[in-house]
C-alpha cells in the first residue's frame, strides 16, 4: 500500500499522529471514518497523486496507530474541535498552511469542524456519507434509532468496551477481499487493541455531548462553511433513504454545496475508488459538478 508515500509520526502536546503523505502539487487531506484507519484510502490516494495533488492521510487520534489524550468524563479530549485542531498542526508540521480536505463518516465530522473553526485554512471541503450530528439528532425516528442504534450504545459508559473487546473480529467483521489484505490486517490489528476501541467510543461519546453543543452554538451564531463544499454519498447505504437529498440538508451549513451519489456501499473508498477519486479530483481542481 501507499507506494512512494512517506509514513511519519507527528508528536503534539496531547497526541501522536501517524500520517502518510506523498505526491506533489496542492495539498489534499483525507480523513477516514469509523472503524477504519488511514489505510482505507490506499486505493484513492495514489489516484489523486496521479491527478497532481500532494495527498495527506492521517490516522485520526486514537484510531489506528495514532494516540490521543487520556479520556475524561466530559469527553472534550475527543471532541471534533480538538481533533480538527490537531489536523491543522499536523499539516503545518508537513509545511502546509492551506489545503483541501475530504472526510468520510466520522472523518466528515472532523472536516466540518475544521471548515467552521479554521476557515482560512480550508480551501475546499468534501463530505462523504455524513451529516452534521445535530441534523441526525433532529430527525430521529424509530427507523433511524433501529438502523443507527450503535450511536447510542457506544455512548454508554464501560459496557461497549466489554462487549467489543470480548470478540472484536465478530463485532467489526472486516473482509480482506474487499478491503485489500494489507488494509485489512492494519485495521484488524487496530480493532483488537483495547486502547483504540476506547478512543473510537470516546469519538461517539463526544459526538452526542460536546460536539452537539458546539454545532448548536454554530447554528445560533449563524456560522457557516465559507468554502465550496462537495457532498457525496453511497447509493447502497442508507443516508439518502433516511433523509432524501443530502445536499439540501448540507446547504444549511454550506451555501456553496453541490454533490451526487456514488454506486457503492458505505466504505466507498474501498469499493469505488476510481469514481470517488475522479469526483474529488474534479472538485479540488474547481471543475463544475
Amino acid at each position: 500500500m501507499f507506494e512512494d508515500f512517506e509514513t511519519r509520526r507527528v508528536r503534539l502536546d496531547e497526541a501522536s499522529i501517524l500520517v502518510r503523505h506523498g505526491g506533489e502539487g496542492p495539498p489534499v487531506v483525507l480523513l477516514h471514518g469509523h472503524p477504519r484507519t488511514s489505510a482505507t484510502w490506499h486505493r484513492v490516494a495514489p489516484l489523486l497523486v496521479r491527478s497532481g495533488f500532494t495527498v495527506v492521510c492521517p490516522d485520526l487520534w486514537g484510531y489506528g496507530r495514532s494516540t490521543g489524550p487520556t479520556p475524561t468524563a466530559d469527553h472534550a479530549g475527543y471532541s471534533k474541535r480538538a481533533v480538527a485542531g490537531d489536523v491543522v498542526e499536523v499539516l503545518r508540521a508537513l509545511g502546509h498552511t492551506r489545503f483541501a480536505l475530504a472526510g468520510h463518516d466520522r472523518g466528515g465530522a472532523v472536516a466540518l469542524r475544521l471548515a467552521l473553526d479554521h476557515p482560512d485554512t480550508v480551501s475546499r471541503a468534501a463530505f462523504i456519507d455524513c451529516l452534521p450530528v445535530t441534523e441526525h439528532l433532529s430527525r430521529i425516528t424509530a427507523r433511524f434509532a433501529t438502523q443507527w442504534w450503535h450511536w447510542f450504545f457506544f455512548a454508554q459508559p464501560d459496557i461497549p468496551e466489554r462487549v467489543i473487546d470480548a470478540d472484536p473480529d465478530s463485532w467489526y467483521r472486516g473482509d480482506p477481499r474487499s478491503m485489500g489484505r494489507e488494509n485489512y490486517e492494519e485495521w484488524r490489528s487496530a480493532t483488537r487493541n483495547p486502547d483504540v476501541v476506547r478512543a473510537m467510543l470516546e469519538d461517539y461519546r463526544a459526538g452526542l455531548t460536546v460536539d452537539r453543543r458546539h454545532e448548536e452554538a454554530d447554528r445560533a451564531a449563524g456560522t457557516l462553511i465559507r468554502c465550496p463544499a462537495l457532498i457525496l454519498w453511497s447509493r447502497r447505504d442508507d443516508l439518502e433513504d433516511l433523509y432524501g437529498d443530502p445536499v439540501k440538508i448540507w446547504r444549511r451549513w454550506a451555501p456553496d454545496a453541490r454533490g451526487h451519489g456514488i454506486d457503492a456501499g458505505h466504505h466507498v473508498a474501498e469499493e469505488a475508488p476510481e469514481a470517488l477519486a475522479a469526483s474529488l479530483a474534479d472538485f479540488f481542481t474547481g471543475q463544475p459538478g
